[in-house]
């Protein structure tokens, strides 16, 4: 088990010596850290509860870490941070769904395209000197050429298929 509020010692030394290597940048995000948390339409605290929201669906333990405790200073419950939990794992597992059947949709599509698709056969005429005509079944491949608009199937040279 994780010791959070001495995590948030830990990372604030460290944050101390980022500031001292990176004082714009640092500064900067300091700006918009306070321009995003001042209580406008929004409260405070349920500033801190969304971010902490949103720290959870993200995977950032040092982030949990700080709203957390920013959350708790400025009077969050329990059970305000539990209904706050229960959103981040709706959005992160809701978003997961939704990708996951783009994910599914195009990968049958570059499945599609990768395969080759084999002609049951093509039967041809041959004529041998010594024999009557007679009929030669071939297997043909067909590979995806793709177009502009649409994948097309074109079939390979017969001339380099021994028969």
């Amino acid at each position: 088990m994780k010791n959070w509020p001495q995590m948030t010692k830990e990372l604030s030394a460290h944050l101390r010596n980022l500031r001292g290597g990176a004082p714009e940048v640092m500064k900067a995000f300091a700006g918009i850290a306070q321009a995003a948390t001042a209580a406008k339409a929004l409260d405070a605290k349920t500033k801190e509860l969304i971010a902490l929201g949103i720290a959870v669906a993200v995977r950032c333990d040092d982030c949990i870490a700080f709203h957390v405790k920013a959350a708790v200073e400025l009077g969050a419950t329990r059970d305000e941070v539990l209904e706050t939990l229960g959103t981040a794992i709706y959005m992160g597992a809701g978003p997961s769904v939704m990708y996951a059947s783009h994910a599914l949709e195009a990968f049958g599509q570059f499945d599609a395209a990768a395969k080759p698709v084999v002609a049951p056969v093509i039967t041809t005429r041959t004529k041998r000197p010594d024999a009557i005509m007679r009929s030669t079944v071939v297997p043909v491949t067909l590979l995806p050429v793709r177009s502009a608009a649409t994948v097309k199937f074109e079939p390979l040279s017969l001339t380099s298929m021994r028969y």
